[in-house]
């Protein structure tokens, strides 16, 4: 299977089972996409949708936000990991929002990344989601799961998995296909023990194959 079989078969696979795949997170604008994105960073969605409640009541908006105190603020996240960086990054990035941006994300990544606790994957996050930008976001869950299935050779770095993802991808699909892959990631492709059994994408998959081969041998 060529490099380009392989995605056709992703992509009509997904199309068919997933189509309406989107991010798990719960928010309603793009305010509140930023700052459950900060938050998930290395923390489940789950825990991230537990939490973001009680800060969206208490500052419904950047100004709000950027008159907390950090304390004020993690104490509400003190459940999420790393709260005291992500307690800071929180007011910094309302802060920075409200004095450069008039309150407002946003929604280009070059933009996005000036703003505390915003690096290049939460930007994408934010792009793609709002705004359906061609932007692949690559977490823990896309890199695994792209390089076992073969999507991405010898990419050492999420940017160079990002780069050839990209590559492969038709753009329009590009914003989708993030979420394919981290909820394929999320529930069946696991870190530890995948599901194969059980998955869909079997015959395109390089990991599938070697495991294969080496039950035969």
């Amino acid at each position: 299977m060529t490099i380009q079989q392989r995605y056709q078969f992703i992509i009509d696979y997904f199309q068919e089972h997933a189509p309406n795949a989107e991010t798990e997170l719960i928010y309603d604008n793009p305010y509140q996409l930023l700052v459950a994105v900060i938050l998930s960073a290395q923390c489940t969605d789950k825990r991230v949708n537990m939490t973001t409640p009680a800060i969206f009541a208490r500052y419904p908006d950047p100004e709000a936000l950027a008159k907390a105190e950090v304390d004020d603020v993690f104490q509400l996240i003190r459940s999420i990991s790393y709260p005291n960086n992500k307690a800071k990054h929180l007011v910094g990035m309302a802060k920075m929002l409200v004095g450069q941006f008039h309150g407002q994300v946003p929604l280009t990544v070059d933009e996005l990344v000036t703003l505390p606790g915003v690096g290049r994957k939460t930007a994408n996050v934010i792009t793609s989601v709002v705004d359906n930008q061609p932007n692949m976001a690559v977490d823990t869950h896309v890199f695994r799961v792209a390089a076992r299935i073969g999507l991405t050779r010898n990419a050492r770095t999420p940017l160079a998995a990002e780069k050839q993802l990209v590559s492969h991808f038709p753009e329009a699909l590009i914003h989708k296909a993030h979420h394919w892959l981290i909820l394929h990631g999320r529930y069946v492709c696991l870190a530890r023990s995948p599901k194969c059994e059980e998955c869909g994408v079997q015959p395109a998959c390089l990991y599938f194959q070697k495991q294969l081969r080496a039950a035969k041998t």
